[in-house]
């Protein structure tokens, strides 16, 4: 953290950023670049953070992202795995590869659809669900520290305003 040359704010990289593009460029409005350089490098630090909460419990991002869709889901804690498809977001030879290496974990189960005879229904163990609690209470305490500068009003905010930018990517 910085302070400008008159000391009345904070300025970042992102700034100096931003500076130079509008010293190199004059002809082109560079202020996009205030938000999204920021939420990009925001990003990074919390890809980093989350990487390192899972791996307090030898888990990849994406375990984490399929045992905690199973575990959101309430008891009896079980997916399609069509649902889990639209929940992560991958391909379904992706997903086929994911609950198999879960299941050699010991972390997810695989029992037929009562209601459909040819599926299936994914089931998180008790031990998947062990892990997916622990590295979500890690995950958690490391996410309220990377907030820890912003009063519950200015999250409020930020949430609102995060959330008007992702919903026409969402609803795609």
């Amino acid at each position: 953290m910085r302070l400008t040359e008159d000391g009345a704010g904070v300025r970042d990289e992102v700034d100096d950023l931003v500076d130079a593009w509008r010293e190199q460029r004059p002809d082109l409005d560079v202020g996009p670049l205030h938000v999204l350089s920021r939420v990009s490098r925001l990003a990074r630090h919390l890809d980093i953070a989350r990487r390192s909460a899972f791996a307090r419990h030898d888990l990849e991002s994406w375990e984490f992202d399929v045992l905690s869709a199973l575990r959101r889901a309430g008891p009896p804690f079980q997916l399609t795995p069509g649902a889990l498809l639209r929940a992560t977001l991958v391909t379904s030879g992706t997903m086929t590869n994911r609950i198999d290496r879960l299941a050699a974990s010991g972390y997810v189960t695989r029992e037929p659809d009562p209601r459909d005879r040819r599926g299936v229904l994914v089931t998180l163990t008790g031990d998947g669900r062990d892990v997916v609690d622990a590295a979500l209470e890690d995950l958690l305490a490391g996410e309220r520290e990377l907030l820890a500068g912003l009063n519950t009003a200015e999250r409020d905010a930020l949430a609102g305003l995060l959330r008007t930018l992702l919903v026409p990517f969402d609803a795609d």
